[in-house]
């Protein structure tokens, strides 16, 4: 919106001071009403749990009960504020439930200068700001601040959260921040990526993208419900969008969710960046069309002349559209950790890879891609198997030196549960933030927050806190012990890999990790090429991505379509 900046006092913790206006109902047909005496609520009742006396209503995609109180068998399914369903239950009703007392939060002082940034490029009018702040740096603090004086700025009073998973973890997170910055009498809807559909019929004034590179592929349903909510195909009445990651991609070709402010930057129609590669492609990108779809060029002085200019886009405005800083701490430090395989685990892994390479030539003979991939999946995680006893006691000695360890895997049976049977076994305490519904994320998390597990097994990239010192729920302080982190396997997406590494390495503490990997195999060339080219950097789309097709090389892997490396 042009015209004069408002100073932002995001110094100053707002809380719900100015009355919230009358609701506005979502566009769904047969609504439930309530009568006098009477408000409708709108529940979370997980799927199959029994919930006597609610209706499931199909239009909201979830149970509802009408009446005075709610029934003491549905108080468990009454949702927290700022979720999904209490924003729905307010929409319905004539006055939303009054807000509890939140602990309040105390902006740091980037928060503060964040916000000021994000709500300077809103005042100018922008479409889209990227706020790529290394993990730790305070990202949720400065999106929440800059989401309240935007709403002031332009008159709005929606807001959307789209975090990432679990939900379990990332939703407590968010709704605790909101309240604990000052949620400015605003009415704000917490989701999740997976819950997208769920809102693509409402409205927003400010849309918050957690995560934001969860939408950088246009070929997905999640894309079609963000360009709903995010109004990435419309001209006029969208929400200000804060793309909030560290990681916006592994190459230009993966930002489709900042199109809409590339076309504002060059006066261009929304719909000629509709087909973001080929809009690239016609302002001199070096990207072509290939057999399986758009690529980038491996020639690295190319490559830089492309970021160069594509940074450009969102740094030379005035105000800039986009703002990363580097963690004070420092980078993390990622090394190698070799694993001498006894003889029987190396005839073991030998026959595996050989089974391997014979299924892949296989599969690239006749482009059988799901073959392939299928090849790749069984071969890692053999590998991992045959290395799970080595990483235990690895861990072992970790938690005998006194510091606590994080454990990251990207496979459940083959990795992650008998790596915790083994460190059970031994007498060692151990979180699990893996395998859906197996496990209380939360409860799993504080246990290793507090200390009362050493040791934290997970499968997730994004969104939970294992950092030592953390501001816990309640008002205590996580244990200080220092943190170290395992990759038992390498990752091939440097997303992942630098989204993994910011669990424990944030809020200024340093935590190093390390990359396990079978000694005198193909593993070793991977980690290697893994730790001296940390794929994603900190600005705008990635630093040197030819390390994912050199390890797409060293498997012969190279003919399938990047996913196959870079998502589980």
């Amino acid at each position: 919106m042009p015209g004069r900046r408002r100073a932002a006092t995001t110094t100053t913790r707002r809380t719900t001071t100015r009355r919230r206006s009358p609701a506005r109902r979502p566009a769904v047909p047969d609504l439930p009403t309530a009568g006098p005496g009477e408000r409708v609520w709108v529940l979370a009742v997980p799927f199959r749990a029994p919930a006597p006396g609610a209706v499931w209503h199909a239009g909201l995609q979830a149970h509802v009960w009408v009446g005075a109180q709610l029934p003491p068998a549905l108080a468990p399914y009454d949702p927290p504020p700022h979720t999904l369903e209490r924003f729905l239950e307010d929409e319905l009703n004539e006055t939303p439930r009054p807000l509890p007392e939140a602990r309040q939060l105390v902006p740091r002082e980037e928060q503060c200068t964040g916000a000021e940034a994000v709500v300077a490029s809103a005042a100018a009018g922008h479409r889209v700001f990227l706020l790529g702040d290394d993990p730790g740096v305070g990202k949720t603090g400065t999106a929440v601040m800059a989401a309240r004086e935007i709403c002031e700025l332009r008159g709005g009073e929606r807001v959307l959260v789209v975090a990432d998973r679990p939900a379990a973890i990332t939703l407590p997170h968010w709704t605790r921040s909101i309240g604990g910055f000052g949620d400015g009498g605003l009415r704000w809807c917490v989701t999740t990526w997976d819950r997208l559909a769920k809102v693509a019929k409402l409205s927003f004034d400010v849309v918050i993208a957690d995560e934001a590179h969860m939408v950088r592929h246009t070929t997905t349903q999640r894309w079609k419900h963000w360009k709903a909510v995010s109004g990435a195909a419309r001209a006029t009445d969208v929400p200000f969008v804060i793309a909030a990651t560290a990681t916006p991609a592994h190459t230009p070709l993966e930002l489709p969710y900042l199109a809409p402010q590339f076309a504002q930057r060059h006066g261009e129609p929304l719909r000629a960046w509709a087909d973001l590669p080929a809009r690239l492609a016609e302002h001199g990108f070096h990207v072509e069309r290939g057999r399986y779809g758009w690529t980038w060029t491996e020639d690295a002085d190319r490559r830089r002349a492309d970021l160069a200019r594509l940074q450009a886009w969102l740094t030379d405005g005035d105000p800039p559209a986009t703002l990363h800083r580097p963690a004070p701490w420092g980078p993390v430090s990622v090394t190698g950790t070799p694993v001498a395989l006894t003889p029987a685990e190396q005839a073991a892994y030998e026959s595996g890879w050989q089974e391997f390479r014979a299924e892949m030539q296989l599969a690239r003979r006749s482009r059988q891609s799901a073959r392939g991939r299928a090849a790749l999946l069984r071969f890692r995680q053999k590998a991992g198997l045959i290395r799970a006893q080595a990483t235990v006691d690895w861990v072992r000695a970790q938690v005998e030196a006194e510091r606590q360890v994080a454990v990251s895997v990207e496979f459940v049976e083959t990795a992650a549960d008998p790596i915790r049977e083994a460190l059970q076994d031994s007498g060692i305490a151990v979180a699990c933030i893996y395998g859906r519904d197996r496990f209380d994320v939360e409860a799993e998390r504080l246990r290793f927050q507090t200390g009362a597990a050493p040791v934290c097994v997970f499968t997730v990239t994004a969104s939970i806190s294992l950092h030592a010192g953390e501001l816990l729920p309640g008002g205590t302080t996580a244990s200080t012990t220092p943190r170290v982190g395992l990759f038992h396997q390498p990752r091939f997406s440097g997303i992942q890999a630098r989204q993994v590494t910011g669990r424990t390495h944030r809020d200024g503490q340093v935590s190093p990790w390390r990359v396990a990997f079978a000694e005198h195999t193909v593993e070793e060339q991977v980690a290697r090429v893994m730790v001296e080219r940390l794929a994603v950097s900190g600005s705008t789309a990635g630093a040197d991505t030819s390390a994912l097709q050199e390890i797409a090389e060293l498997l012969d892997a190279d003919w399938l379509p990047p996913a196959a490396l870079t998502e589980g």
